[in-house]
């Protein structure tokens, strides 16, 4: 009854704002550490602390996917958790592919290996010969020349670009007009996609660049 109600509920309902989504699979990963401390219940301040937020924005984030807790005991960790993976999870799994085997490239591979189940890195991209056809966490990687094909056989449906800026918009480009549908940008780059396409962009110099100014700050 628990996943008939919610995939009726979500199904019935707008796309939930990115930071909500953001917030979420944060709440889910403090939620599953809890689990393993055998925790049954836990309640909105509890994960507000953990997460840095007010409890407020914790309970409104809940309410938005149509779940509540109870006033006496919290929330159930358990159902909480799967009431979250029917919100954020894709019905299907899809499969991403990591475009650049640097450090970074090869740090993402290792990383997500194993960590979700409807997610799954299926293939690495490159350009040097001496990377090409050797693997990383079990993942081949194929010649950049071989990106069409290999994303076709492999049904796949997200990229992370990792290569230098500037080969960033490129790379875009060659993704975009593949069908690629999501794209996460590590580079510095910049990068636009049409209205179909998601992108995420992360920049690391600029969030050290944030955390210094906070720690100047303080």
């Amino acid at each position: 009854m628990l996943l008939n109600y919610y995939q009726c509920t979500i199904k019935m309902k707008n796309l939930l704002p990115e930071k909500t989504v953001e917030r979420l699979s944060q709440c889910r990963r403090v939620l599953l550490n809890k689990l393993d401390q055998e925790k049954e219940f836990i309640f909105s301040h509890e994960i507000a602390k953990l997460l840095h937020l007010t409890p407020v924005q914790v309970r409104r984030d809940f309410m938005l996917m149509g779940y509540t807790g109870s006033p006496s005991k919290g929330y159930n960790i358990k159902k909480l958790i799967k009431a979250i993976g029917y919100t954020i999870d894709p019905d299907e799994s899809q499969n991403a592919a990591v475009i650049g085997m640097g450090n970074l490239g090869k740090a993402i591979s290792k990383y997500v290996e194993d960590k979700r189940e409807f997610l799954k890195i299926v293939a690495n991209f490159d350009v040097d010969e001496k990377k090409i056809s050797k693997s990383v966490a079990g993942i081949k990687c194929h010649h950049i020349k071989d990106l069409s094909k290999v994303i076709r056989d492999l049904d796949i449906t997200i990229a992370i670009i990792t290569v230098p800026a500037n080969d960033a918009y490129d790379v875009k480009e060659l993704l975009v007009g593949n069908g690629i549908k999501g794209i996460l940008n590590f580079t510095p780059a910049p990068l636009h996609v049409p209205d179909h396409i998601y992108l995420e962009e992360f920049d690391i110099i600029t969030s050290l660049e944030k955390v210094a100014y906070f720690v100047k700050e303080k």
